[in-house]
């Protein structure tokens, strides 16, 4: 079989008919995506990668029952989001996360950053405005600026309405608007992409 596969449903199929390299190729492409993803949810890092592997272990097995999927990103998000779900359920509570420190690790990370990078007052500002999002506005902003999905792919993704999705987003911006007062809701945005 030829390799790499550069469509999402011509990947899947030849996953779904037992492709090994297909199955790997969808691995590396997403795991360090999906991780990412996961550290807004749990802090240990050992689960996280478990809960993935569990993900493509369960793939694997079932990958002759799987419907046809044209965004692999998406079907892996919404699967692993339920899983993180399903442990919470199981154990009545998730860690709590640092998340002023989680995001303050994230703005250091880039080289690039804008000048207004530079102030740390701002930064340490900024990282504790996101700490203060409730958990649901934090994932959603998550999923819209950073994994670049769309209103309707969010709303299936957290089981919500589209009209809940855009709700989410506006109040989270608002929220960030109200204790960033010196910048407008672009610049906000745009804080938020470079993180």
């Amino acid at each position: 079989m030829k390799l790499p596969y550069h469509q999402d449903s011509e990947l899947w199929a030849a996953f779904c008919k037992g492709d090994k390299a297909a199955y790997a190729q969808i691995y590396e492409r997403y795991f360090d995506v999906l991780y990412a993803y996961g550290k807004k949810f749990l802090q240990d890092e050992t689960r996280i990668e478990d809960t993935i592997q569990d993900l493509f272990i369960t793939l694997w097995r079932t990958r002759l029952r799987l419907s046809p999927v044209d965004n692999i990103k998406f079907y892996l998000f919404r699967s692993l989001r339920r899983d993180f779900y399903r442990i919470g359920q199981k154990e009545k509570n998730i860690e709590k996360i640092d998340l002023e420190s989680l995001f303050i690790q994230e703005l250091e990370a880039f080289d690039d950053v804008p000048n207004i990078f530079d102030d740390p007052a701002l930064s340490q500002r900024l990282a504790k405005v996101l700490a203060k999002l409730p958990k649901r506005q934090l994932e959603a902003i998550t999923l819209r600026y950073y994994e670049n999905f769309s209103i309707s792919e969010i709303a299936d993704i957290m089981h919500i309405s589209n009209k809940t999705v855009r709700n989410t987003l506006t109040n989270s911006l608002s929220l960030l608007r109200k204790h960033l007062k010196s910048l407008s809701y672009q610049s906000i945005i745009s804080l938020i992409l470079l993180n």
